[in-house]
């Protein structure tokens, strides 16, 4: 069986080529000339199966259980995997199918429950959380000799070194929706150029040079276009950490929740007073400290710090609007943490606080859908006060929307007993997106980022399409999927 390894590659990834995600495709890279040794590094690393380096290199179509790999040669010596995640239902994940995440092995359905009756998160959840979030929530631009984009707050200034005679240069990237005539670039005695306004976020861009698309050749961050080549990645920062003092160190990191706690990835550059290190990150909530010359601090200039489950200190920021989770009751429990989607379900990070009537904890979350659950002395639970979960029995997780944007609707079927919603905002999971009972049939509100989606409902388990939507297109089943395109 093909053991799927954690997708979240970093984008400073030494090895980022071998695993990524790029429009709702996955792809695995492999390379027949690494030697045995980086061979089993490379498994190890990525948890490959030692039998798929070698069926792939023979060209063979790979399936596990119900994963259908496509291959394909980009030369004679590495072979490129891929597989669509906007997949049809049957052809995603299965109860049969095994995960291995972070060195352990997920099992979607488990067999029975375990002895102590306590599962932890619904499994389906943290694997989905894994294979559908495309990045991690962080990152670091990262140029060759000359660096080609500078900032000035929202001002965003481009600069294409070169092609000085060719006749027209455009820029085109997410910020304008893949425009081919929006941007034009002005000519300089060096290159081209062009400034735009655009708000703090990760972009992907091309150039167009006299119709020609090429990616930015003095830019590090790229990721595959599903088209044999290759987009540009530009961050625009909006947080800056700083570290005072300590000039004498010779190395400082930064290292937190949103890398997983690299110790030596983001390096900090020195500074006059210091060390500092400007980054782009997604709004919530992430815990981080400095590694000076190998000892691990907390911000000396940050007074927002907490213990973890084990007593160590680290300190806190966040980007966007604060949640208070509460908890009721349960004055004699010893410890309640609160654990989910938003922290990959860390079981010893987010200590709530005791308060008079129970225990409370804020926190800040960017836009979108979390699912949760309190662990009570090490007993899992969902919240009791949220009526919106997912799953049952032991599997059931509660859940919130952050920032709805859009609503979907489904009028009658007012005898269902289940409708769900799912398409490629979600994976097509068929149990998360349980639409509520309205008076005029069911709806569900949820936050969706600016783009094109296809969806269905599932109507106690008949898949159809939305029939108050006309823009519908085809799909590998023959039946069809609605279209939605949500605008910025």
């Amino acid at each position: 069986m093909l053991l799927i390894a954690s997708i979240h590659s970093s984008a400073q990834d030494k090895q980022q080529n071998i695993c990524y995600v790029n429009d709702d495709v996955m792809y695995l890279q492999l390379d027949d000339r690494w030697s045995d040794t980086h061979k089993k590094e490379i498994e190890g690393l990525y948890h490959i199966d030692s039998s798929l380096m070698s069926q792939a290199f023979a060209g063979r179509i790979l399936t596990a259980d119900s994963l259908v790999w496509s291959v394909s040669r980009v030369d004679e010596h590495i072979v490129t995997l891929s597989k669509s995640l906007s997949c049809k239902p049957s052809a995603c994940l299965n109860p049969t199918d095994v995960v291995l995440v972070d060195d352990k092995i997920i099992v979607p359905q488990p067999p029975s429950a375990p002895a102590n009756g306590q599962w932890q998160p619904h499994a389906l959840s943290l694997i989905f959380s894994i294979l559908f979030d495309k990045q991690l929530p962080y990152g670091i631009n990262e140029f060759k000799k000359q660096q080609t984009i500078s900032t000035d707050g929202d001002t965003v200034t481009f600069f294409l070194p070169g092609y000085t005679d060719i006749k027209e240069v455009y820029l085109s990237g997410t910020f304008n929706n893949w425009s081919t005539l929006q941007q034009p670039m002005q000519k300089r005695p060096t290159g081209w150029q062009v400034k735009i306004r655009i708000p703090s976020g990760r972009y992907l861009y091309k150039f167009i040079v006299d119709g020609r698309w090429i990616n930015d050749p003095y830019n590090k961050q790229k990721e595959h276009d599903g088209q044999g080549g290759f987009n540009s990645i530009f961050y625009n920062y909006n947080h800056v950490f700083r570290l005072d003092a300590y000039q004498n160190a010779h190395k400082v990191f930064l290292t937190g929740s949103f890398n997983n706690w690299k110790p030596d990835q983001l390096k900090m550059t020195k500074t006059n007073t210091g060390w500092e290190l400007p980054i782009y990150l997604d709004e919530g909530t992430y815990a981080y400290k400095f590694v000076v010359d190998g000892q691990w601090i907390t911000d000396p200039a940050n007074r927002n710090y907490r213990a973890d489950a084990g007593g160590n200190l680290n300190s806190f920021m966040g980007i966007g609007d604060s949640i208070i989770f509460r908890l009721s009751g349960f004055d004699s429990a010893n410890q309640v943490i609160l654990a989910g989607s938003f922290n990959r379900w860390s079981t010893d990070e987010l200590v709530m606080n005791k308060v008079k009537d129970g225990w409370e904890l804020p926190l800040v979350l960017g836009k979108g859908y979390y699912e949760y659950k309190f662990i009570v002395d090490g007993k899992w639970m969902p919240d009791p006060a949220n009526p919106n979960t997912v799953g049952s029995g032991d599997y059931s997780n509660s859940y919130l929307i952050n920032g709805a944007n859009h609503t979907f609707k489904l009028s009658g079927f007012s005898e269902a007993g289940k409708v769900i919603v799912t398409g490629s905002f979600n994976g097509w999971q068929t149990e998360n997106y349980r639409m509520n009972k309205a008076a005029d049939g069911w709806e569900f509100s949820a936050y969706l980022k600016p783009g094109k989606y296809t969806y269905k409902f599932i109507v106690d388990g008949t898949w159809l399409l939305d029939p108050a939507n006309d823009l519908w297109e085809p799909n590998v089943e023959g039946t069809g999927n609605s279209v939605l395109w949500v605008e910025p």
